[in-house]
């Protein structure tokens, strides 16, 4: 369990290298989330995305991105708001260890 001082004031980890699936879980705790399969699905497209554009997704291009990896029926932004409440890409990326999408408020 990382400490509160590992953080931003939003949540956000302030050194990508700290990420594990185990500090995924509890950035998720704080959100109140319970990380299911989908979610570690959207998870692994969130860090392979900033993998490839050194960049977190906004919400359109996640929706892409999700849909070119896990087909149109989870390549929805309703689907992946059931996921990650409020703001999809922005949700996500914080329990994917990664920087906020730069157009997130």
């Amino acid at each position: 369990m990382l400490p509160a001082e590992a953080f931003d004031n939003e949540g956000f980890l302030r050194d990508l290298g700290e990420w594990s699936p185990e500090v995924a879980i509890q950035i998720a705790l704080t959100e109140e989330l319970t990380l299911t399969n989908p979610h570690w699905e959207v998870i692994n497209l969130l860090r392979e995305y900033y993998d490839l554009y050194d960049s977190s997704p906004a919400m359109r291009p996640l929706v892409k991105f999700c849909g070119l990896k896990l087909g149109a029926d989870r390549g929805r932004s309703i689907y992946l708001m059931s996921l990650f409440p409020g703001s999809p890409a922005k949700l996500g990326s914080k329990i994917a260890g990664l920087p906020k999408p730069d157009n997130c408020l």
